[in-house]
């Protein structure tokens, strides 16, 4: 079975590299660089498909020293440190160091990061890390300030249709075809600025099609992308049909398709930090007042996650997702926010009574600041009912609880306390 289009065409040398002229084209940092046979250690931020791995592999190889590879994925400290051994019994004097190639490199945790830091500081391995995310939120700043930090672009229009013609020309399958790139607005707004993506969406169309010649239109593009949608992108539209349906189905109490989803999120590179941003907003918003635990649990994940990186951070989403999902469920402090906020829109700037502002100068309690507060403390049950809200709105409501367990006994509170009000 062949390989995919975007790994045979995988370039080997600068010479066919597409993109990042300011990087690599005569006379940039990098060129210079890698032509002088020394490079330092340096970071990779750039988009998905630009060509970071690509780029780490052909310094590797014009520089002729030994080449690792970690993914943050899927690597842990014990992997790290058994290629920095491996790494100093591979080094030769008057060589280049190892290159250490650590893909994703900001789902390290800070105790992966900070288990490098030894080995780039004595030279050990030069280090480059790949990362589509902020280094500077991500990278712990011991590490990144031994490292240089390069910027890749998505490709330009220019780029890609370069990479087209290359790919139908000199692919060693494609070129047996006949091949005509009638349309490409479709294919090109489709890759995003992305090789890889653009190369997968060139091969899905052409393997569909039967006819000869192959006449590549935007209708194509899209018909065939409608019947075989990509991999998860976690920048595409599938990113957020898919974040949409785990929601969904914790909403919906359904743990199996919960996790189901989470597992998708995971294979496909989603950001942890993403998922467990819409774990604590779950479980405010959908689990709520029905069992508080959730907020505390899903909060807890978050933090989890980020201490352990990755791949253990894995654990604690699916343990928060069952959680959420098996919880029972209320949206009474999701409603209540966003009913006051319209209703505040609504009626404007109302004054706050004269009882509930502070006093604290002569004048203000002269003018009635405070006067005739009653402090809740000093009375039996520690309540007194007094007004609380502005003169012209009160007894306004907002929340309304819902038949759950935990919020009937917060409701049976407040009808003990306020009567009729609730």
């Amino acid at each position: 079975m062949a390989a995919p289009l975007a790994e045979r065409l995988r370039p080997t040398t600068l010479d066919n590299y597409i993109g990042q002229k300011h990087l690599v084209g005569e006379g940039a940092v990098l060129r210079k660089m890698i032509d002088a046979g020394r490079i330092s250690s340096f970071i990779l931020w750039g988009p998905p498909g630009v060509g970071k791995t690509t780029l780490a592999q052909i310094i590797a190889h014009k520089l002729e020293t030994p080449f690792y590879t970690l993914s943050a994925v899927t690597s842990g400290v014990k992997d790290v440190r058994e290629v920095i051994e491996s790494a100093k019994k591979n080094r030769f004097f008057n060589q280049p160091s190892p290159i250490l190639f650590i893909d994703e490199i900001h789902r390290f945790s800070k105790s992966q990061q900070d288990s490098l830091l030894g080995a780039v500081e004595r030279g050990i391995v030069t280090l480059i890390g790949a990362t589509t995310e902020n280094p500077s939120f991500e990278v712990i700043r011991p590490l990144l300030s031994r490292c240089q930090l390069y910027v890749l672009k998505s490709l330009e229009k220019e780029d890609l249709l370069e990479l087209l013609n290359h790919a139908i020309h000199t692919d060693t399958i494609l070129k047996t075809k006949n091949i005509e790139l009638k349309e490409t607005e479709s294919i090109l707004r489709y890759s995003g600025g992305d090789a890889r993506k653009l190369l997968n969406i060139l091969e899905l169309v052409v393997e569909a099609d039967t006819e000869d010649p192959v006449v590549i239109t935007n209708e194509k593009v899209v018909e065939r992308l409608q019947q075989n949608p990509l991999a998860y992108d976690k920048d595409g539209e599938m990113h957020y049909d898919i974040i949409s349906a785990f929601i969904k189905s914790i909403r919906g109490s359904d743990p199996d398709a919960a996790i189901y989803w989470l597992a998708r999120m995971i294979e496909g590179g989603e950001d942890p930090a993403f998922i467990a941003r819409r774990l604590v907003i779950s479980a405010s918003e959908d689990v709520g007042l029905a069992n508080p635990n959730a907020l505390l649990l899903a909060n807890a994940a978050f933090d989890a996650v980020m201490k352990l990186g990755w791949p253990e951070g894995r654990i604690p989403l699916a343990e928060a997702t069952v959680y959420l999902a098996t919880s029972a469920k209320s949206n009474s402090a999701y409603m209540a926010i966003n009913s006051a906020l319209q209703f505040v829109k609504e009626t404007g700037n109302e004054p706050v009574p004269l009882h509930l502002r502070n006093a604290p100068t002569k004048l203000m309690a002269d003018l009635g600041y405070a006067k005739d507060y009653k402090y809740s403390h000093d009375y039996e049950g520690h309540f007194v009912e007094q007004q609380f809200m502005p003169d012209n709105v009160q007894g306004t409501r907002f929340w309304n609880p819902q038949p759950n367990a935990a919020e009937d006994k917060l409701k049976q509170r407040m009808e003990t306390l306020w009567k009729r009000k609730y």
